[in-house]
């Protein structure tokens, strides 16, 4: 016993003035259930603040966290109100029976401990009395914390490794899901009800055909079939519950190892990098089938065998589409055909699917390693519209030769399916008219005179029927909607639709996502590559038949440098305008030799201006401008060049163009001649020149001016006599038309 002088040193009146805590948890209901002298012994300690000298009415208890573990605080919101009170300097003395109910968690258990420190408050539990400033007295808390930790890991060691040496040879009872039975003498059996297992073996079916558990979710949905399942809630047994079916609903069949007969466990853990506060389920994580620390095959009967289970898993990891990870994801109702599947020709990296604009815009390929890594320029992007087009002729003329089986297969399918969808129906009315049967057998069990209990089971009757009358209506409904045979018309149109896959893949009943499903059938993946020649895009199949083929598509552009016969179309502008052409007139042309523009569509007029202006090739009327005074651009010469060349008269030059001794040409109608004189026509019309021009015989007298010399000179260059001339109107005109404007 503690020494009264003892404690009363330990507490002060400062404490006693404050608020007393007596702090009661257990670990588990069942502890709080069956282990009742535990929790009556913490209650006690209400008389033992008493003792130390608080009044009850200064004596708060916290009980909150009774049923739960003291292993996490976060859960615990008894145990956080506890630490506030302290933080807020209102309490004296926490008591507890022993440091293991206050945490089992020596981060818990230090905050504690650092929390009374600073605020003054002291600890007691049924024996002694202790203060967290004193250096003692701390370390005895210190080690109480650490063998409270140490307590509850041996138990949890203790306790799993029994469970595991006991699942190891598969006698651990665990929880069956629905669909499977345990029988009292311990042997596991399917359920004996028939609508559970055709349910259930309906959603591995359509798993496997639509390859997607959203799929089947929404299947099940738009034909109105609830999903079993056993909610583990309460004491065992726990009944079969029918529940609409939704994604997590079937995941949770297709997952669950023990409908493959597997005896798995371990099949999940705890990470607590992912645990939430305030969530007691938070941080746990499925783990995968390879690291399950126990499974043992062949031990319950089986809806499937394993090979498909862990095809299935295989499948669900392949639909969880990420970034980083080799997953191509589920077929998705988008446009891009190849979403999931194209990689990047250039770095390797997969290419995600963007949409530009609205929703149900234009899609394309991006390659954004790079960018998001390194912050460096996206590597490439591919438009869908280029290159989904001719995977579509790929795949129908690969799937060619298969048209009469694919048809086959779509007449047993369909059959199949409508043979499943009405057993399906036949169970649910099986089993709605026996619950009306019952509730009709309860009714007449009863004794006449008891109307209060007749009354309610009548009711109960009539509801019954009632149901039993609405599943029937529904049922004649569905049959008038889908016949249970084929008539002969609809098998001809499904022979014709599998005879003409092109219509058959164009149908307004075929979506998005059944094209994905049919090209992932055929086609492993697709490398793309657009940087490895102008105006087109580089692309090879790897499909999954282990064959790869290469393939070059021809892509529309934007931008004329992405033009693969830039160089030609340029030098052939040039030509033809060095040809005096117009730019209507090179329109028609260049369009007739099969040149394009940079969009695919014809050239026109605006677009060979602007090719001109982008290229500097100018027009006649820009050329006569930036022209020299001599010559032309293209080598021909003006008029005034060449009356300098020759060393004659510009008249004279017009005398030889009337007489046709110079070639002409036109630079563009109205415009002005150009005079083409090679270097052997420039020598022999020096030499006829030099030969014509007579020496003068006198010297020109005072009264003679300039006109009668330029008469003399252009007698002497050979022109015609002034009687001969023509007249002034038709000079005029003729230097109308010579003259560059």
């Amino acid at each position: 016993m503690i020494r009264a002088e003892e404690v009363g040193a330990k507490l002060t009146d400062t404490q006693r003035a404050k608020l007393a805590y007596v702090y009661i948890r257990q670990s588990t209901l069942t502890q709080v259930r069956c282990n009742t002298e535990s929790t009556a012994r913490q209650y006690e300690l209400v008389e033992r603040a008493m003792a130390l000298g608080w009044p009850a009415a200064r004596i708060q208890v916290i009980d909150e966290d009774l049923a739960k573990s003291g292993a996490r605080s976060d859960l615990r919101l008894g145990f956080q109100h506890l630490l506030a009170e302290i933080s807020l300097g209102r309490v004296g003395l926490v008591l507890s029976l022993e440091a293991a109910r206050l945490a089992r968690n020596c981060a818990d258990w230090y905050r504690l401990l650092e929390l009374c420190s600073i605020f003054g408050a002291a600890l007691a539990d049924g024996e002694r009395v202790y203060d967290p400033r004193l250096y003692h007295d701390r370390l005895l808390l210190g080690l109480a914390g650490m063998m409270s930790e140490a307590e509850l890991h041996h138990l949890q060691l203790r306790l799993h490794a029994g469970q595991r040496h006991k699942a190891e040879r598969g006698e651990l009872n665990l929880p069956l899901p629905a669909g499977l039975e345990r029988l009292r003498s311990g042997e596991v059996v399917l359920h004996p009800d028939e609508e559970i297992q055709a349910r259930l073996r309906l959603v591995f079916a359509k798993f496997e055909q639509l390859g997607s558990a959203r799929a089947v979710a929404g299947y099940l949905h738009q034909q109105q079939l609830a999903l079993p399942t056993r909610p583990q809630q309460g004491p065992s047994p726990w009944p079969i519950v029918w529940v609409p079916a939704k994604t997590n609903g079937v995941l949770n069949i297709l997952q669950n190892p023990a409908y493959a007969g597997a005896y798995a466990y371990g099949k999940t853990t705890v990470d607590p990098s992912r645990r939430q506060s305030g969530a007691a389920t938070s941080g746990v994580i499925r783990r995968a089938p390879e690291q399950w620390p126990i499974c043992l095959r062949d031990t319950y009967p089986a809806y499937i065998p394993w090979e498909q289970f862990t095809a299935n898993q295989q499948r669900l990891r392949a639909n969880q589409y990420r970034y980083r990870d080799a997953r191509p994801g589920a077929p998705r109702t988008g446009q891009a055909l190849l979403q999931g599947i194209a990689f990047c020709g250039r770095c390797g990296a997969r290419l995600w699917v963007r949409y530009r604009g609205a929703a149900g815009g234009q899609p394309s390929y991006v390659c954004n390693e790079r960018a998001r890594e390194f912050g460096e320029p996206r590597c490439q992007e591919i438009h869908a519209a280029d290159v989904d087009p001719a995977i579509e002729q790929m795949i129908l003329h690969a799937l060619e030769p298969d048209k009469l089986a694919l048809a086959l297969e779509a007449f047993a399918h369909l059959e199949d399916e409508a043979a499943a969808l009405e057993q399906q129906w036949r169970l649910r009315l099986e089993r709605a008219r026996f619950e009306a049967a019952r509730a009709q057998r309860q009714y007449d069990a009863v004794e006449p005179d008891n109307r209060l209990v007749a009354r309610n089971l009548e009711r109960h009757w009539e509801t019954k029927l009632r149901a039993v009358d609405a599943l029937e209506r529904d049922y004649e409904q569905w049959r008038r909607q889908h016949p249970p045979t084929l008539s002969a018309t609809d098998r001809q149109e499904i022979l014709a639709l599998g005879q003409n896959l092109p219509n058959l893949w164009t149908a307004a009943t075929t979506t998005n996502a059944d094209r994905k499903r049919i090209v992932r059938l055929v086609i492993r993946e697709v490398i793309l590559d657009q940087t490895r020649a102008k105006e087109k895009v580089w692309l090879q199949l790897n499909w999954q038949t282990g064959a790869i083929t290469q393939h070059w598509i021809t892509r529309p552009v934007t931008r004329y440098q992405d033009l693969s016969n830039l160089n030609d179309l340029r030098q052939r502008l040039q030509a033809l305008k060095a040809a005096g052409m117009s730019d209507q007139a090179i329109t028609t042309q260049l369009n007739a030799e099969g040149f394009r523009a940079s969009h695919g569509g014809s050239l026109t007029r605006i677009s060979i201006w602007y090719l001109r202006h982008r290229w500097g090739i100018e027009s006649a009327r820009q050329e006569r401008k930036t022209a020299p005074p001599r010559c032309w651009r293209d080598g021909s010469y003006t008029l005034q060049g060449t009356a300098a060349v020759l060393g004659v008269h510009p008249r004279t030059v017009h005398t030889w163009i009337d007489r046709g001794r110079v070639e002409t040409q036109q630079a563009y109608p109205g415009g002005p001649l150009k005079i083409i004189l090679s270097e052997a026509r420039i020598q022999e019309l020096r030499t006829y020149v030099t030969q014509v021009r007579r020496p003068r015989r006198h010297a020109l007298s005072e009264g003679d001016g300039q006109g009668g010399n330029r008469d003399n000179e252009q007698n002497e260059a050979g022109s015609e006599p002034s009687c001969q001339r023509p007249s002034a109107r038709a000079r005029a005109r003729n230097r109308q038309a010579i003259i560059p404007r």
